[in-house]
């Protein structure tokens, strides 16, 4: 029998799902994603999500019934630990094994961690999934001081959003302007001027040596300038790492 599994339950999970279906294969598919949450998309997730102004629910690329309509069995919240090639199965976290015809790898990427003291204390946020997003709602409320290392998108938009929510919000770039990797200096100083203009502050060519912490909670980014700028809450935009471990 003919069963397709997918690893993964990001965007090219569940496009994979809707084009082996639009292209005729009629057969089993499993999809595996470690969230609990269908496949959603994630670019809201700095914007609409986190300022309230999009559920959930509209992050889904298809709701509950598209995969129960289409045959698709979909487990959530668990993990392939192992891929046999010579015996066609993946082992799942809770030691069960599933077997597959094909096999489709759609792991995706986590963000990259901060490698400095105090990078563990609480208040301390990535951007990726909807759980992330969740975590940060109660810390972000008007008044608060928030820092936010990295001035690539994710920094930018999250920077835009918490400065309408009003906080006090600090964007900390290594490089000599926003966006380098990514746009022209002129983008960037165009970027880095309209964030100026609704209240974010922006510190181009500044490093981060560490953070700082008070009863387990971030307090303060300590600065390659030795400088310590408070915070009640830190957001982590420094790019992502491949998930290759399988």
């Amino acid at each position: 029998m003919n069963h397709i599994v997918i690893i993964g339950a990001g965007q090219a999970a569940a496009q994979a799902v809707v084009s082996l279906r639009q292209g005729g294969y009629n057969d089993a598919i499993t999809l595996i994603g470690d969230e609990q949450e269908l496949p959603y998309q994630r670019p809201p997730l700095s914007k609409k999500y986190l300022s309230g102004e999009m559920e959930a629910e509209r992050l889904f690329f298809r709701g509950q019934e598209y995969y129960d309509n289409e045959n698709v069995t979909l487990k959530l919240g668990c993990r392939v630990t192992a891929i046999s090639t010579d015996e066609k199965t993946v082992t799942l976290d809770d030691q069960s094994e599933l077997a597959f015809s094909k096999l489709i790898i759609c792991t995706g990427s986590r963000p990259r961690q901060l490698p400095l003291p105090g990078a563990d204390l609480a208040n301390i946020f990535d951007v990726r999934t909807i759980a992330d997003i969740d975590a940060m709602k109660p810390a972000f409320t008007p008044g608060k001081k928030l820092i936010i290392i990295g001035g690539g998108y994710i920094g930018l938009e999250t920077a835009a959003v918490a400065c309408k929510m009003g906080l006090e919000t600090i964007v900390i770039e290594a490089a000599d302007r926003v966006l380098a990797r990514v746009t022209d200096p002129v983008m960037s100083d165009f970027y880095q001027r309209v964030h100026a203009e609704e209240g974010v502050t922006i510190l181009t060519g500044t490093g981060v040596a560490g953070l700082h912490g008070t009863g387990g909670a971030v307090s303060g980014v300590e600065l390659s300038d030795e400088r310590i700028l408070e915070a009640d809450c830190v957001v982590v935009g420094i790019g992502i790492v491949p998930n290759i471990e399988l």
